[in-house]
């Protein structure tokens, strides 16, 4: 054995790379003061994207990861203040079971592996869908990394896992119905915002950019309390290859837009 492999390593130091400027977002075409608080992804197209390059579907759900890499990456540096990912809807249990078998050893993979880098960029991480159906394995990643990122500052990065947004309703419901039959709630004062406190988005800001990739204009049960005012933007690009650039010319298009929330504009 040589001398050099009895001598102790430093620690590897990681350094987050730091908030983009408000010069360097000009640079992008991205104004600090028009950007979206909250940005959903409906993440589309791993398998059509596979298929088209020969693959199986499995490897474009692989690719997929990628991008989700660089597009977490790359909002926490634009000062996003949360990004939702939708990445396992309550229907894909539908699926053929080998390929959802694969979808949660990928997930797993990616909490297992991407902990260290969600850790540096200070970001905080949030699942919402029911546990339900999710194994003991996936559930003791989840909870781990919300522990660990639990007083972390950053970015809310959140993952739809098991999520539905009628499932989602119908849950606050039941929620609300068993508060106000232990006399909790009056049913006479039940707002929007005691429905929304009661979904799996409490304390969470609803989405500004809705974006969705592979071209599919429908919105999959996803958010449908949440982004009643949400601005959409669709692409034909499939996830496994949406980038940066992607992103940015998306965050441009939501800057031109004049979101009235069904008002009108000031006159001038």
């Amino acid at each position: 054995m040589s001398v050099a492999s009895h001598v102790s390593k430093p620690p590897v130091t990681l350094s987050a790379e730091p908030p983009y400027t408000r010069e360097q977002l000009a640079d992008r075409g991205l104004s600090i003061d028009r950007l979206p608080r909250h940005i959903a992804i409906i993440m589309d197209g791993n398998g059509r994207w596979a298929q088209s390059q020969g693959l199986p579907r499995i490897e474009g759900h692989r690719r997929g990861v990628s991008s989700v890499r660089q597009i977490v990456e790359e909002c926490s540096r634009i000062g996003i203040e949360q990004l939702t990912l939708y990445c396992f809807s309550s229907e894909n249990w539908k699926r053929p079971e080998a390929e959802q078998r694969l979808l949660m050893q990928l997930l797993v993979q990616y909490l297992i592996e991407e902990r260290s880098e969600i850790l540096r960029q200070n970001l905080r991480f949030a699942v919402i869908g029911r546990r339900q159906q999710l194994s003991d394995e996936v559930l003791a990643e989840i909870d781990l990394t919300q522990s660990l990122t639990a007083h972390q500052t950053g970015m809310r990065l959140c993952l739809a896992i098991n999520y539905g947004s009628r499932g989602e309703i119908l849950d606050a419901v039941q929620r609300i119905a068993q508060d106000v039959a232990t006399g909790e709630i009056d049913p006479a004062a039940i707002t929007e915002e005691t429905i929304a406190q009661h979904l799996d988005t409490a304390g969470m800001p609803d989405p500004d950019l809705v974006i969705r990739t592979a071209g599919e204009m429908r919105i999959s049960n996803f958010l449908l309390w949440q982004i009643s005012y949400s601005e959409l933007w669709v692409t034909n690009t499939c996830w496994p290859e949406f980038s940066t650039l992607d992103l940015h010319q998306a965050l441009r298009d939501y800057a031109s837009r004049d979101r009235r929330f069904g008002g009108l504009k000031s006159p001038v």
